[in-house]
């Protein structure tokens, strides 16, 4: 779910506007929640990731029919 649509109970601002103390802290709370594992990585680790992973696919692939 994102901020961007809901609307603080406090003063009744969009979330995402932060107007209060509470939508300050009911927004850093959703954006550690929907953070998950890749959350930290840019775009360059998440390329190299991918090389990575296609790599390893490709010596595995290999292994496979050589021997």
């Amino acid at each position: 779910m994102t901020y961007d649509r809901l609307v603080c109970a406090n003063c009744a601002a969009p979330v995402s506007e932060g107007r209060c103390p509470v939508c300050r802290a009911s927004r850093e709370h959703l954006r550690h929640q929907a953070g998950g594992m890749f959350a930290q990585l840019n775009p360059a680790m998440l390329v190299a990731l991918l090389v990575l992973l296609i790599a390893v696919g490709v010596l595995l692939s290999q292994a496979v029919q050589g021997g």
